[in-house]
């Protein structure tokens, strides 16, 4: 929340120089209105100002009120107009008016007027309030900023999301998973906020319905939530929980089948007796971004984060800093399906005036780049928060009140985002794992490994009730992928994603075959160096995997062949296959697994799998596998 400051009601305040009115009439109607107002009746306060302000035009104390009143009340139009007529009312006037003016004609656009009244406060006020003047000189920079983007304006075509999403309910905090097939957002209904899913059918929108009674209650509010790229993890805030620490705190829920377990406090290490909320999960699920109020912060409200470790317990939270964070408010983050984009709203970068959405982007080195304003007209004078952007980048989703075909207090709607504020390119691989045989759905650990920076970026389980997974990769690098299963022999694939056009979705049926006599896995993540056969780093991830294989059925033996395409001599080729299968015998023997199980052949180019006449046929050619020989 904007922290504005207030003279709301402080009749001492202005009584120097704003002096009651000596028309009784008009001072009886001002001192009626005090009774009202102490109520917080509102209405007939306001009523009763009129009635002095029409008794006597030059009722400068009468004005100021009213524009303290309507400033309240949000309705900064009707604060400006009445802060102005208090200032031409009367020839002198507390120089404090002209910073509440200023305030008002920002938040309602009016940034030529803002800065003018803003200049004129700094001019009078001979006070040493360092709020009052630490703030003039933050709002001066926002009506510069402002004055300057509004020539450039964005392209900007806002679009409901439609009937099947929306409601005549508040439906807002969108949050979608990385193929784009299912949107879960919060939902008002009679005062009680809970989760509400939509799933796509023909590429249509289906009437969204409730989340899950596991989540969901009647008697707490959900909302503010984050669901991960495969849509199997949602993180959320539950406030008042009789197991909350706070008066908000972070819970998870994981996917179980077509439903969802049971939801979980993330402990004190997250929370605390202060308020956290809004969290936002990395692409790879390691790293957890957060907004709190707890001690330590550089404002009211900052964005923190909290990483996983490898025990699966959660660090402890770090404030990310001046590089995001101000002495105002950040609220929102969302952290894209890129892992480095991190979108987030703010009232303390320069901006329209209230809260703005900006983003910032994550260096190799772990520290987020000076925070970039989306620009006009994506934020305006208006408070912009919750925009979430989809895992290709095109499209920016929000919350509005948009009055223009709407359906409710609040809708979801989703809009171009302009090439210049988009996130870095990213694609992913779904799919659904099956026995071989019986194509019977099965439990089984999905491993995808970026080669480049030697990190995981999906490691998790299928369910047996749908067999399916999706894992995020970022554009620029290399990646292996292995499927596991208990009794099954592991799946092995490459994607070399260094083109920046590379981010077609892999759509995969994975089939993996059981353990028995004859069968074969090609392992697409051993690496050589161009007629070498020494093994580059980057094997040890797959090779680590057979190494557990060979560990878990201790009597099996298998063969390590190596194969070549037909470039260059023949008889070389035998020799480098040879060379290479051996290597990879090596290795295991060297890391534990006994010589006797163990037996390696090179094939040459006898073995093609594909034609040889197109680089695509040789890269499959050039490969080594590993056939088993005995169970």
């Amino acid at each position: 929340m904007k922290k504005y400051l207030i003279f709301f009601f402080c009749l001492n305040t202005f009584s120097a120089i704003a002096q009651n009115s000596l028309n009784k009439k008009a001072q009886e109607s001002f001192e009626d209105a005090q009774q009202y107002l102490r109520q917080n009746i509102y209405e007939d306060g306001i009523k009763h100002l009129d009635e002095a302000i029409k008794a006597d035009p030059k009722f400068q104390l009468a004005y100021i009120q009213l524009g303290d009143l309507y400033r309240r009340l949000k309705n900064h139009t009707k604060a400006k107009e009445n802060y102005r007529k208090a200032i031409s009312s009367a020839p002198n006037i507390e120089p404090r008016i002209y910073y509440v003016l200023g305030e008002s004609e920002l938040l309602t656009g009016d940034y030529s007027q803002a800065k003018n009244s803003f200049l004129l406060f700094q001019q009078k006020y001979a006070g040493t309030d360092k709020d009052y003047i630490s703030r003039t000189k933050k709002y001066i920079l926002d009506c510069n900023f402002a004055i300057t983007a509004i020539k450039s304006p964005t392209k900007y075509e806002p679009i409901n999301m439609g009937f099947y999403v929306n409601s005549s309910d508040r439906d807002y905090f969108p949050a979608l998973t990385a193929d784009g097939q299912t949107i879960i957002f919060t939902r008002v209904v009679k005062g009680n906020e809970d989760f509400y899913i939509s799933t796509k059918k023909d590429n249509e929108w289906q009437k969204a319905i409730p989340l899950s009674n596991k989540i969901n209650t009647p008697n707490f509010n959900e909302g503010a939530q984050s669901i991960s790229p495969d849509g199997k993890y949602l993180f959320f805030t539950g406030c008042n929980r009789p197991d909350g620490l706070g008066r908000c705190d972070i819970y998870v829920s994981r996917k179980e089948g077509n439903d969802w377990g049971k939801v979980i406090n993330l402990g004190k290490i997250i929370n605390s007796e202060f308020w956290e909320s809004q969290p936002s999960i990395s692409p790879d699920g390691s790293t957890l971004y957060f907004v709190s109020n707890r001690p330590g912060g550089i404002g009211g409200y900052d964005i923190w984060k909290s990483t996983l470790t490898d025990e699966g317990k959660w660090t402890d939270p770090v404030n990310l800093g001046p590089k995001v964070n101000t002495p105002y408010d950040e609220n929102t983050p969302f952290i894209h399906a890129d892992g480095k984009t991190l979108y987030f709203s703010s009232n303390g970068w320069p901006g329209f005036g209230d809260k703005d959405i900006f983003y910032s982007r994550m260096a190799d080195d772990g520290q987020f780049s000076t925070p970039v304003n989306l620009g006009y007209p994506i934020n305006t004078f208006n408070e912009e928060i919750g925009l979430i952007v989809t895992a290709d980048g095109s499209e920016g989703l929000f919350s509005s009140n948009i009055k223009d075909g709407g359906f409710g207090d609040l809708d979801i709607y989703h809009f171009l985002l302009p090439e210049k504020v988009k996130p870095l390119p990213i694609t992913y691989v779904k799919g659904i794992v099956r026995d071989k045989e019986t194509k019977a759905l099965l439990e089984a650990n999905v491993l995808v490994i970026d080669l480049k920076a030697n990190n995981p970026v999906f490691n998790d389980y299928t369910s047996k009730e749908t067999g399916d997974f999706l894992a995020v990769m970022p554009i620029g690098s290399e990646y292996s992928f292995n499927v596991e299963a208990e009794g099954y022999l592991f799946n092995s694939q490459n994607f070399q994603l260094t083109k920046v056009n590379a981010n077609k979705p892999y759509l995969l049926e994975i089939l993996l075959d059981k353990i028995k006599v004859g069968n074969t896995v090609t392992l697409y993540n051993i690496f050589f160096d161009t007629n070498k056969y020494d093994l580059l780093p980057t094997s040890k991830v797959e090779l680590s995997i057979l190494i557990d294989l060979l560990m878990g059925n201790p009597t099996m033996s298998i063969e390590i062949q190596g194969h070549t395409d037909d470039v260059g001599d023949l008889k070389l080729n035998d020799v480098l296959s040879e060379n290479r299968a051996k290597a990879v015998y090596d290795f295991l023997v060297n890391n534990g697994i006994d010589k006797k199980r163990l037996s390696y052949k090179g094939y040459g180019e006898t073995k093609p799998r594909s034609n040889n006449t197109t680089e695509e046929g040789r890269k499959q050619n050039r490969r080594t596998e590993f056939v088993i020989t005995k169970i």
